[in-house]
């Protein structure tokens, strides 16, 4: 199998006997070398020398006066949340266990980055098996927001941090200029025919995911979520992108977004929709648990709707973590 996603750091972690990860040294060194942790040219000694410490011994306990002795108050802020962040960590028996006590117990003061880095480490476990380039870009929006066009009828979306932090250009190509940011130099469109070229640029993030083709083009998310809900919750469902929704009575719904959860409620509260809200929704699904007595048995057989939508700014900010605290499954704490 071609590996992808290396900068989550997959790599650096073990995994146990049910494939799930599990916390070492390396990792947490690794993490903190990420440019957001290491202080910055006009940090305090103090600072200096806590990260140093802990490049040194990820896991040393730091006191309470370590942090208060920081001279910058931004600086103590981010190190008590990064520092909460690693003891969540450390105290998990895996990765897996350590997202799902963030997402049920309340995230907190945790980062959305932070989360985000989890989803993708987590996520790039779950998919080691899939080689299909086409699921692999799909998976991105778990944890990369997304900057939605429409080209022709086309609903196409784009990496938002690479178009928002790419230099400009001279000349912006059509494609580019459709996104509203400056020109990134290459952004094609994934497809089947150029769909091995992922392997060799995922890390750049910078190929475009064209839902063109109706409820088809939107697979590769429903594959994703599939083996997302499989992985961290040991449940298997089957996940089928639809283009409306014809039962009038519904048993259950999840929002993959903070703007489909709002719309979502407005309807299964049976208040008015605007139609602009309703276009939002550019992601459907029906999930279907393939053992209903693993659900709730006001559910059971009948679909769980998954809504996806795009914020008025543009982006899709999807919330995988929903997936883990919405879904009504019975007895969900007894699942790692």
């Amino acid at each position: 199998m071609r590996d992808f996603w290396v900068s989550s750091g997959h790599q650096l972690l073990d995994r146990n006997a049910e494939g799930h990860l599990q916390l070492t040294d390396a990792f947490l060194k690794a993490y903190f070398a990420r440019p957001e942790l290491v202080p910055p040219e006009d940090a305090c000694a103090a600072e200096r020398a806590l990260h140093a410490s802990l490049l040194a011994d990820p896991r040393r306990r730091v006191a309470a006066g370590e942090i208060e002795a920081l001279a910058d108050a931004d600086a103590r802020e981010n190190w008590a949340v990064m520092l909460t962040f690693r003891d969540r960590l450390v105290a998990a028996p895996t990765v897996e266990a350590a997202y799902l006590s963030l997402v049920r117990g309340g995230t907190g003061r945790t980062p959305p980055l932070f989360l985000n880095q989890l989803a993708q480490v987590i996520l790039r476990n779950a998919l080691d098996a899939v080689d299909d380039p086409l699921v692999l870009r799909a998976a991105e929006l778990f944890f990369r927001p997304q900057r939605a066009s429409l080209h022709e009828g086309a609903l196409l979306l784009a990496d938002a941090e690479t178009i928002d932090h790419a230099e400009a250009a001279q000349s912006r190509a059509p494609l580019l200029a459709m996104f509203g940011g400056p020109a990134v130099g290459s952004l094609d469109v994934l497809t089947p025919e150029n769909a091995e070229s992922y392997f060799g640029r995922n890390e750049a993030f910078d190929t475009v995911l064209s839902l063109a083709g109706g409820v088809t083009a939107r697979s590769g998310i429903a594959r994703a979520i599939e083996l997302w809900v499989r992985h961290l919750l040991g449940i298997e469902v089957s996940v089928e992108p639809l283009a409306r929704i014809e039962d009038a009575d519904w048993a259950w719904f999840v929002g993959l977004d903070a703007e489909a959860t709002r719309i979502g409620n407005a309807l299964w509260k049976g208040r008015g929709v605007e139609e602009d809200d309703l276009s939002r929704i550019v992601g459907l699904f029906a999930l279907r648990f393939r053992r209903p007595d693993e659900a709730l048995p006001a559910v059971g057989a009948r679909p769980v709707w998954l809504f996806l939508a795009v914020g008025a700014d543009g982006v899709i900010r999807m919330k995988p973590q929903n997936l883990v605290a919405s879904l009504p499954i019975l007895d969900p704490t007894a699942r790692s």
